[in-house]
């Protein structure tokens, strides 16, 4: 998929209603995972990612910063975000407990 022309989101939109549920990918355009929710506020805003598993078991929650994902939306609408982390690197953080 081709995110040259999609749109950013501004900062004001990267909020809980916008970024859950959204997929996050990597520079090669592989799912990593899906948002689950968000920690935080502000520049410390922590983006809770589910990685690994199959269609939603034995999923693992990990926590990356938001400033390390490129969020936007696509011609649909739909919110999603790239990262230059790869699965593995994002698979190995250690588990996010709340």
């Amino acid at each position: 998929m081709d995110h040259t022309f999609h749109h950013r989101l501004e900062a004001a939109e990267l909020n809980e209603k916008n970024l859950t549920g959204a997929t996050i990918y990597d520079g090669r355009d592989e799912t990593i995972g899906t948002i689950s929710h968000l920690h935080g506020d502000g520049a410390s805003i922590r983006v809770i990612v589910d990685v690994g598993g199959f269609l939603g078991i034995g999923t693992k929650p990990v926590a990356l910063q938001l400033n390390q994902l490129d969020v936007m939306r696509d011609d649909n609408g739909t919110v999603h975000a790239v990262t230059d982390m790869t699965r593995d690197q994002v698979e190995a953080l250690p588990e996010h407990h709340h």
